[in-house]
């Protein structure tokens, strides 16, 4: 009888932390963006819910919370019940803000618990026309050789990192020129009033198809589909060079492991559908999803990369 009962006893404690997940979800899920509709973090979200409120019967629910490069929507997040309910589609912002930030209400590593990557966004190194470069390497050459301007669609955006990031590790020092985004630059690329910039692959590919500005390489580390011939920074010189966009999927901190393992299924589930790969494809985006402890490495990285090029640029924390 008490050899039973103790078997008994240890098949619940065995089951028992599937529970979570099994009843998951009871309720509406509330997925959480900092930025507008329209832009192509919301797109992916509004995407990737009409995927999911039929695989969890219950209605995926957007919540655009466009304030504070995203810190309001991940705060929000941070301080909700960790029961899987609330889900934050995360950028690269996640690990930049706390280096551009004089007060962060969250810590990100702390405070945040991952549960996949979802899509990189290419940016393609691209110069105007006029610029004697043809190359990286070239590029390296000219820039060591006389100034270049470097335009980006603001002060902190990827664009601008990947200035900051390209100057550090090739040893050159190209001027930056923030505009009020990436239309305006790409605007001032064509005209030749700046040599180059590290566009999106949705504000670039037709320039570079017509010939008005010239693609050099990718910042992503693997070459991509939107654009298989271009090499990456990373293979024509500069080791480990990536300075791309990234969206990823995260959970308050005490979520329970068996729910995040549930959402990392059904999402990558959904992240791996044709039709999906498809709709990230026509944005410039490619679909990344991965494990729970691969995306903690890598915003690990991350974080600690960027806090490096942002005190090397001297970009002052507001």
């Amino acid at each position: 009888m008490r050899i039973a009962l103790t078997a008994l006893v240890a098949a619940v404690a065995i089951t028992a932390p599937a529970a979570p997940a099994a009843d998951f979800p009871s309720k509406p899920v509330r997925l959480v963006i900092g930025f507008a509709p329209g832009g192509g973090t919301d797109t992916t979200a509004r995407a990737l819910s009409n995927k999911l409120s039929p695989t969890w019967g219950q209605q995926v629910i957007v919540d655009n919370r466009p304030a504070h490069s995203g810190t309001l929507a991940a705060d929000i997040v941070t301080k909700s019940v960790p029961d899987g309910h609330t889900i934050l589609l995360g950028t690269i912002a996640l690990v930049v803000n706390p280096s551009l930030t004089a007060k962060m209400p969250f810590d990100t590593l702390k405070d945040l618990a991952p549960v996949t990557r979802a899509a990189d966004s290419t940016n393609i190194l691209v110069v105007h026309p006029a610029v004697a470069a043809k190359s990286v390497k070239e590029l390296i050459d000219l820039a060591k050789a006389k100034p270049l301007n470097a335009g980006s669609s603001g002060i902190g955006g990827t664009g601008h990192l990947a200035i900051e990031l390209f100057n550090l590790q090739a040893g050159v020092k190209m001027t930056h020129v923030p505009y009020k985004g990436g239309g305006p630059a790409i605007i001032d690329l064509l005209a030749g009033n700046i040599q180059l910039i590290f566009a999106t692959g949705a504000s670039s590919v037709a320039h570079i198809k017509s010939g008005k500005i010239r693609a050099l390489a990718v910042t992503t580390l693997k070459r991509t589909a939107l654009m298989p011939d271009l090499p990456t920074i990373a293979e024509s010189g500069l080791k480990g060079f990536e300075a791309n966009n990234w969206n990823a999927f995260f959970v308050p901190t005490g979520t329970p492991r068996p729910i995040i393992n549930r959402l990392n299924k059904d999402l990558t589930a959904a992240l791996s559908l044709p039709d999906i790969k498809e709709f990230l494809f026509n944005q410039g985006l490619d679909a990344a999803p991965g494990t729970p402890e691969e995306l903690g490495a890598y915003v690990k990285s991350e974080m600690a990369k960027w806090a490096k090029v942002i005190k090397a640029a001297g970009i002052q924390p507001q």
